[in-house]
């Protein structure tokens, strides 16, 4: 238990909520959720499966329409076919993340994982006895790994890299050429895994592709695909993602995830398959709104002397470089709340490698976005 950390986001929420429990306005740029409602569609499929009684136990890995929806979803997604019997209904990506985890690392093995990255993945290579290996993400690479570094970092201790394209923090997105790099090394080493976290697949731009691991030949044996509803289809609170596991693993993971959650919600499933195989035109608009909010938010903080930042080409946040003001990313980041009224994230809340820079997302109306940048340019002047 002492392995375990805060998340960075949560932590800032509630320094926030504490603000405005004092009367002030406070921007929020710290949480990755989308402020879009689950679309009609989904909600209904959810109150017709309540007024029907789905409030039963199911399945530890899933009800097979589910699990069946979910495989052709990432069949198509991912150019290479999936099959039902490699498909486990989780409550959240982020408990898929941990099943990963909790299948594969022991105590002495090696974890690969972005920096700055996501936090649950340093986090939970601590928690299982894993050796910490993180490779920095590169500006100068727009925010992919530095495959030096990867390189160097990879041995025959390698049990598990973690990928996350689009990532978060950062917004950026793996080249093809990099994934496939990274995969031919996994495929030379017998015991080595890959977590492949694609929460954020579905949200790209300027005509951007995403390139799972899983397609490259031999990889759909060796990789762990998380994904889920939160981000594309805005249902955070549903709790629910589904995790692609290679086929030999599908009897221990029945087992796992019957000696932990037992299953996922019967009702949720149902809403998840609506969302999979219903109308995608709310997603199309969100995605939309997505990138006017991106082209904003960007412009704003490069207009901002002192800052500099790269466009994200997917997910929904910026990471904008403040070393200019020779501050810690910490003290900037509670200096901008604490004078600003402006929630946002330290770089150092997803790692060594993010110190320097700041998160914000942008998953906020185009009023509040403007709204924050004006504070915290007035700030930043003082």
């Amino acid at each position: 238990m002492n392995a375990l950390l805060p998340e960075g986001a949560f932590a800032v929420l509630t320094k926030a909520r504490a603000l405005e429990a004092q009367g002030k306005k406070i921007i929020h740029f710290e949480i990755g959720q989308p402020d879009f409602p689950t679309p009609k569609s989904i909600v209904k499929a959810a109150k017709k499966a309540l007024d029907k009684g789905m409030t039963r136990y199911t399945q530890p890995l899933g009800l097979p329409e589910f699990r069946k929806a979910v495989a052709g979803y990432l069949s198509k997604t991912r150019g290479i076919e999936f099959f039902e019997n490699q498909i486990a209904a989780t409550p959240s990506p982020k408990t898929a993340i941990f099943l990963t985890f909790a299948a594969l690392v022991q105590s002495g093995d090696e974890v690969i994982y972005p920096d700055p990255g996501f936090p649950t993945y340093e986090v939970l290579s601590g928690f299982f006895g894993g050796i910490k290996r993180p490779v920095q993400l590169s500006e100068r690479k727009n925010f992919s790994f530095d495959m030096e570094d990867f390189k160097a970092k990879f041995s025959p201790k390698t049990r598990l890299v973690v990928l996350n394209s689009p990532s978060n923090p950062t917004g950026g997105i793996m080249p093809e050429g990099d994934v496939r790099e990274i995969a031919g090394l996994v495929l030379k080493n017998p015991n080595c895994f890959v977590l492949s976290d694609e929460i954020y697949s579905q949200i790209l731009y300027d005509g951007n592709i995403h390139h799972s691991i899983a397609e490259f030949s031999g990889m759909m044996d060796r990789t762990f695909l998380v994904d889920g509803f939160s981000k594309t289809y805005s249902m955070t609170g549903w709790r629910l993602g589904h995790l692609a596991f290679p086929k030999k693993f599908e009897e221990r993971m029945d087992w796992l995830i019957t000696n932990t959650y037992s299953c996922a919600a019967h009702f949720s499933q149902l809403a998840g398959i609506e969302a999979l195989t219903g109308p995608q035109d709310e997603v199309e608009k969100m995605v939309a709104e997505f990138a006017k909010r991106r082209d904003v938010i960007v412009e704003g903080l490069n207009s901002i002397p002192g800052i500099t930042c790269r466009k994200p080409l997917g997910a929904f946040y910026v990471f904008p470089n403040v070393k200019s003001f020779g501050r810690t990313s910490r003290e900037l980041a509670d200096y901008i709340l604490e004078k600003a009224g402006v929630a946002l994230l330290d770089g150092t809340a997803f790692g060594k490698f993010g110190e320097g820079y700041l998160r914000l997302s942008y998953a906020n109306s185009l009023e509040n976005i403007f709204e924050g940048l004006n504070r915290i340019t007035h700030a930043l002047k003082k």
